[in-house]
C-alpha cells in the first residue's frame, strides 16, 4: 500500500440499509452522516504534539494521520496542554487526518502494567457504557469533532478468556457503541489483537449486534498489514474499517522534532471537523 495519504469521501446515506455492505460484521451502523476515510500511515502518541512539531512532521515525514487522546477517565495523559479546538482546526487545515481516541473504563480483568482503578462496574456495565458513550460525544463536540467522526474506544489488553470479565466488557462496549451511534458518531475499538480484538471477533462470529464499526488492532513486530491479521476473518471489518498498530514506543525525528510514537497503518474513518 502506498504511504501517501489518500482521502476518500463517501456518503453513508441509508446506513441501516447499506451497513451490511459497508461493515460486513453483524453490527449495523446506526448513524448516517458523511464519513471521511483516510488510507495511509499514521502515528499516535500520549500527548498531542505542539503545532510546530506537527508542521515539521507534515513537511518532513510520510505520516498524514495522528491519533489524539481526547477523553476518558482512564486516559494516561490527562492534561493535554496542546490539544485545543484551535489545534484540531489548524492541524486538519494543514492536511492532517485525526483519529480520536477515548480511554474509558477498562476491563475488570485488565492485565499487567495496564491495571488501574478505572475498571468497568461488573454490576452495571450497560449503564456505565451508556454514560461513558455520552461523555465521549460531549468531549468530541468540545474539540469540534462533529457527527460522522469515529470515536475509538481504547481497551487495553485483558484476560478475555475470563468468562465473567468478558461478558461485562462486551456489554459495556455494546452499550457504548449504541450511545455514540445514537448521537451520530461511529464507534471504533482499539485493543491488542490477541485479547480485545480476538474477543470482538469471537462475538461477531457468534452473531452479536452493536459491535464497533471499526477495529484497531495492536500487533507489534510484524509487517504492517490490513488484510492478514490472523485473528480476523478476511471478510470482517472491511472495507475501510481497519487500523493496524504495528510498532510501539519508537522514537523518530523529522524536521528536527523528536517524538516517541506508535506506528499505524490506516484504512478507516477519521474525524469530521466542524
Amino acid at each position: 500500500m502506498s504511504e501517501r495519504s489518500t482521502f476518500i469521501r463517501y456518503v453513508l446515506a441509508g446506513a441501516l440499509t447499506l451497513a451490511g455492505l459497508l461493515f460486513p460484521s453483524p453490527t449495523a451502523t446506526a448513524a448516517s452522516p458523511d464519513a471521511d476515510i483516510f488510507s495511509g500511515r499514521a502515528f499516535d502518541t500520549c500527548q498531542a504534539p505542539d503545532l510546530a512539531t506537527m508542521r515539521a512532521w507534515r513537511a518532513h515525514s510520510s505520516y498524514r494521520g495522528v491519533g489524539i487522546y481526547f477523553g476518558g477517565r482512564a486516559r494516561a495523559c490527562a492534561s493535554q496542554a496542546n490539544l485545543t479546538p484551535d489545534w484540531v482546526a489548524e492541524t486538519t487545515d494543514a492536511g492532517w487526518s485525526l483519529l480520536p481516541i477515548y480511554v474509558g473504563s477498562q476491563a475488570p480483568c485488565v492485565t499487567g502494567k495496564n491495571k488501574n482503578p478505572f475498571t468497568i462496574d461488573t454490576g452495571a456495565p450497560a449503564s456505565q457504557g451508556t454514560s461513558e458513550g455520552k461523555d465521549a460525544v460531549r468531549a468530541a463536540e468540545a474539540f469540534g469533532l462533529g457527527p460522522g467522526s469515529p470515536l475509538y474506544l481504547d481497551m487495553e489488553s485483558y484476560a478475555y478468556t475470563n468468562t465473567s470479565c468478558a461478558a461485562a466488557t462486551l456489554t459495556y462496549v455494546r452499550a457504548w457503541t449504541r450511545q455514540v451511534h445514537a448521537e451520530g458518531y461511529l464507534s471504533g475499538f482499539y485493543s491488542s489483537a490477541d485479547s480485545g480484538v480476538r474477543h470482538m471477533e469471537s462475538a461477531r462470529r457468534a452473531g452479536a449486534t452493536d459491535l464497533p464499526d471499526v477495529i484497531w488492532y495492536a500487533r507489534w513486530g510484524v509487517t504492517a498489514t490490513l488484510t492478514d491479521e490472523p485473528v480476523l476473518e478476511s471478510s470482517a471489518w472491511i472495507p475501510h474499517a481497519r487500523i493496524h498498530q504495528y510498532a510501539g514506543v519508537v522514537t523518530e525525528s523529522h524536521g528536527g522534532r523528536k517524538l516517541t510514537i506508535d506506528r499505524d497503518l490506516v484504512d478507516a474513518p477519521v474525524a469530521v471537523v466542524d
